[in-house]
């Protein structure tokens, strides 16, 4: 029985950052095992035939405020800057996402535009976000009359084929991740450091796992070889409640079902990513070239579709955050504390709707927990 002094399932951005920082800075042996064919977890990108980069699992753009993460995924590519803006039609017109004071004046005449934007910024302030469940809870009529349109135009059918759900049913921490912004900032983030790899996300994860100290086993299910391996610290950021058996019954999530597609054209679309809160079944098309810049005289869009996650036939994509799931999940955690050297970390493993920045940061603590025991 070969013996590791760590083993990390998932190779997706948690496990990797661990995998990482365990051989790095503690000079520890790793295994890191996923059950994909493939490193990088949902992060994973490939170059296609056409010269395009595509984001397998839908587009991901890489931001932070925090110094610390943003150099040290920097040791391991070189960056793209990109600021992304994103679109929505709504009525049939294209305004920025998310919803602003420029959305504002796509789609109402100027006088009514100018009373609605007067009254926003004396009541909330300029350059303010503000939760759309918050705003709806306004006294004033005005705002109430904004507030339910921006509700039900740009967040209820979008939430509705995202969720399944509709944004009174779901944790704030979902609904408030793209507030209504009183400002003229048309980016969809605000962060200081934005970027893309310039190599790809992929590339940044062999890079990052091209340790001496680093094992990994793609293809390989980490509940099929517990008892072939040893170890003396499981980092687990799978999904909590398959590793404890579904004892508590299983936790809910939404998943994706994405069409990529080959279009002759050399543009579809006026931004990188367009949302369709009102119209098709589909949220969203992510059209790639415009990350990376690439040129090509075709361009490849992907498309998608979200649907309930069923085992055995898509991924777990998004943790469904609302009371009665986050109590399921609390009986998992309160288990996976009394096991010794075992953590479960990553949108998995904490049950936690975690973009990139949040879910290095939730490896960063991880680690310093097992750094401060050593």
């Amino acid at each position: 029985m070969k013996k590791y002094k760590n083993i990390v399932v998932g190779c997706g951005l948690a496990g990797a950052v661990m995998a990482n920082k365990l051989a790095n800075e503690l000079n520890e042996t790793v295994l890191v095992v996923d059950r994909k064919n493939h490193l990088a977890g949902t992060c994973y990108d490939y170059k296609n035939e056409y010269g395009i980069t595509v984001h397998k699992y839908g587009p991901h753009i890489f931001r932070t405020n925090s110094k610390e993460i943003w150099q040290f995924l920097s040791q391991y590519t070189q960056w793209y800057p990109f600021m992304h803006k994103v679109l929505g039609v709504v009525d049939g017109i294209e305004i920025p996402i998310p919803f602003n004071l420029n959305s504002l004046r796509k789609v109402f005449p100027t006088q009514l535009a100018n009373t609605l934007e007067n009254k926003l910024i004396q009541t909330f302030g300029f350059n303010k976000k503000i939760p759309i469940l918050e705003l709806r809870r306004t006294e004033d009529k005005d705002l109430q009359f904004l507030a339910e349109y921006i509700y039900n135009k740009v967040f209820l059918g979008y939430t509705l084929k995202q969720w399944d759900y509709t944004p009174e049913q779901l944790d704030p921490s979902v609904t408030g991740s793209v507030p209504v912004y009183i400002s003229r900032d048309d980016r969809y983030f605000q962060e200081k450091y934005q970027a893309i790899p310039r190599l790809g996300y992929t590339k940044m994860f062999e890079n990052m796992l091209n340790h001496p100290l680093i094992e990994v086993k793609l293809e390989t299910d980490f509940l099929n070889i517990k008892e072939t391996v040893a170890w003396e610290r499981l980092i687990y950021t799978g999904p909590i409640e398959e590793f404890f058996g579904y004892k508590y019954g299983k936790l809910p999530y939404r998943s994706l079902d994405i069409k990529i597609e080959t279009f002759d054209t050399d543009k579809f679309q006026n931004a990188p990513v367009v949302n369709y809160p009102e119209n098709y079944d589909f949220t969203r098309i992510a059209e790639y070239k415009y990350f990376l810049n690439e040129k090509s005289d075709k361009t490849t869009l992907s498309f998608e579709y979200p649907e309930n996650f069923e085992v055995g036939k898509n991924d777990r994509i998004y943790p469904i955050l609302n009371e009665a799931n986050q109590a399921i999940y609390n009986r998992y955690a309160a288990d996976a504390q009394k096991m010794p050297n075992t953590y479960f970390i990553g949108r998995l493993g904490a049950y936690r709707y975690y973009d990139m920045n949040r879910t290095i940061a939730n490896a960063f603590e991880t680690f310093n927990i097992i750094k401060n025991k050593r």
